[in-house]
This record gives structure tokens, sequence and C-alpha cells, in this order.
């Protein structure tokens, strides 16, 4: 390996570790606010990678009836959560946000798919399709059990995960999809050639960090988010609730999901199950970062896939499992400076 080598093989980890950053981040809003593990995150960034290819094919995604079908079981479960409460309006209410907007989404993608009408809108289709999946699952799998053990949340997302894996099988199929890159461009830089879709990657990726430290750092949502993070009770006891602030996390970190998906998508084939993968790099950064540093989760993001690209050089059989053995020493150096506590019954 030499100086050249090296400043490519960089170059391609801080490309990858964007992506796995912007996993990472999301892992680590969904956990602090709701507890819950967010294993199925890696779907989201699956479906949002084949929901582009399917619009750029000119053909409906498979994620529009998907979204259709969560919408009305998130209604029967809201609707099952406030029976004793609810009324007119607030029917209405429900009726509008788990039935009438995933409709709107649907027909839209409906109407625009065969027109193929540029890269721009199908993006935007896209992340409207895969965005309100997260609050639909979170109404559905994970809202009735916010009161159960970590263990519980970790295992309802296991399975969770093992369903959209295998709905994506059916509504995707085996086959991989690859989309066009955002920008064709290339840039000469010494040795290296910085791609216009590299630029693009890391620019989002830094532009959701900003915009994640705005939103809980000057808006009421933000800081009700961070309220319900530190304490539950508490954050309920002065008016925030914890079911919507868990409804507003698994949005976001769908989105998340399936902008990482349309930012993969160009430079990699895409499959059902390849964000399950990715997913797990992103969860080693969280878990280097500590899962409660959103800086710390990025910077872990990075390092992470640095690594990759490292091991990928040097010995490409195991780089996987190189990249799995990195949380090992950070999980015994943490182990070793935590206080034992005991479990409570």
């Amino acid at each position: 390996m030499d100086a050249t080598i090296l400043l490519l093989l960089l170059q391609d980890g801080v490309v990858n570790g964007a992506i796995y950053a912007l996993i990472a981040l999301s892992l680590v809003l969904v956990f602090t606010v709701t507890r819950v593990i967010l294993i199925p995150q890696g779907e989201f960034v699956a479906y949002g990678a084949l929901t582009l290819a399917s619009l750029e094919a000119g053909t409906l995604p498979g994620t529009v009836p998907l979204l259709l079908g969560l919408g009305g079981l998130a209604f029967l479960a809201d609707c099952a959560e406030g029976r004793h409460s609810l009324d007119g309006r607030g029917l209405l209410r429900l009726a509008l946000r788990d039935l009438a907007l995933p409709g709107i989404v649907a027909a839209s993608a409906w109407i625009l798919a065969p027109m193929k009408p540029g890269l721009l809108i199908e993006i935007l289709v896209t992340l409207a399709i895969v965005t309100p999946m997260g609050g639909f699952l979170h109404a559905v799998a994970f809202r009735p059990l916010a009161h159960a053990s970590v263990l519980v949340l970790l295992i309802a997302s296991v399975g969770v995960h093992l369903a959209l894996t295998g709905l994506g099988l059916v509504f995707f199929g085996a086959e991989g999809s690859r989309t066009p890159p955002l920008s064709e461009a290339s840039f000469p830089a010494g040795p290296l050639l910085i791609s216009g879709q590299s630029l693009w990657m890391i620019g989002l990726t830094l532009a959701i960090i900003v915009g994640l430290w705005l939103f809980f750092s000057r808006t009421l949502l933000g800081k009700a988010l961070i309220a319900t993070a530190v304490n539950r009770l508490g954050a309920r006891l002065m008016g925030i609730a914890p079911a919507l602030a868990g409804r507003l996390s698994f949005s976001v970190a769908a989105f998340i999901g399936a902008l990482s998906g349309v930012l993969i998508a160009p430079l990699t084939t895409v499959y059902y199950d390849t964000g399950f993968l990715i997913g797990l790099k992103g969860f080693v950064a969280a878990i280097i970062g500590g899962l409660a540093s959103y800086p710390a989760a990025a910077a872990a993001a990075i390092l992470v896939g640095i690594i990759e690209s490292v091991a990928s050089f040097e010995a490409s059989a195991f780089k996987e499992v190189i990249v799995f053995m990195a949380i090992i020493p950070v999980l015994l150096w943490r182990s070793l400076r935590s206080a034992p506590v005991e479990d409570e019954e």
C-alpha cells in the first residue's frame, strides 16, 4: 500500500462512513426517545433505493400498497388506543393522518410513475412514500409495548425486521436495482478523482447533522423529544405525549433511511435485503458512540467506514468480520469503566 492507495481508501471510507453516519444518527434518535433498537432501519434504506428504482423504470413501487396497508393498521391501532376518549373530531384527524395522507401519496405515485417526471420529483415521491411508514410502524408494533423492557422491544424490532425483509422480497423480487447518480460531475484533487455523487452524500449528511442540531436546540418539538429522552415520566407530567414523540422519531428515522437509500442506489446494486448489513454497520457506529451522542455516533461512523475500506483492501474476505469486531474493544472498555448495576425486579 502506497500513499495514493491510502488516500483512495480514505476517500472511499469517508463516503461510506457518511451513509453509516446517517443510519447511526437515526438509531441514536429512536433509542434515546423510545428505548427501541431500530433493527429495521436498514429496510428503510432498501425500500428507499428500490422505490426510486421502480419510479425510474416507470412502474408503481411495491411500497405503495405497503404504505396503504400500514396506514390502515395504524388507523385501527390509533382507534383502539383512544377508544375511551375519541370523539368525532379526533376520529376525523386520525382518518386524515392514517388514511387520507397515504391515499394522496399513493395516488400521486400512481399518476407520476408512468410519466417519469425526472430524478428530483421521483426522489421527493420516494421520500413521501417511505417516511410515513416509520410512524405507522411505531403505532402498530412498538407503541403497544411502550412500557415493556428493552429486551422485549428488541425482540419486537427483530420481528419487524424479518417481516419487512419478507415483504421486500414479495414486492420487489430477488433482483437488484441501481439508479442514476445525482451528479455526473467529477473533480480532480491530486491523485484522487472526487465524484459529484460523493460530494452530494457528504454534503447531505452534514446538512442533516446541522438540521438535527437546529431542530433539537431551537424548536419546541425538538426540545420535547429531548425531554422525553431524558425523563419519560417527567415529560409526560409536563404535557408531552410520549406516543407523539415516538411517532415523530420513527418518522424522522424513516426519512433518513429513505434518503440514505437514494444516496447509495447509484453506487451499488441494492437488493431487498441489502439494508440489513448497512444497518448493522450503522449500529456498530452508534454503539461506539455510546447510543447517546450524535457527534460521537457520526465520528464513529466515519471510523467504521475507514476500517471497512482498509479491511477490504488488506483482507477482503474478512472485511465484515473486522468491522464487526471493532465493537468488541469498545464494549470491553465501557464495561470496565462502568460500575456494576443490580437488575431491578
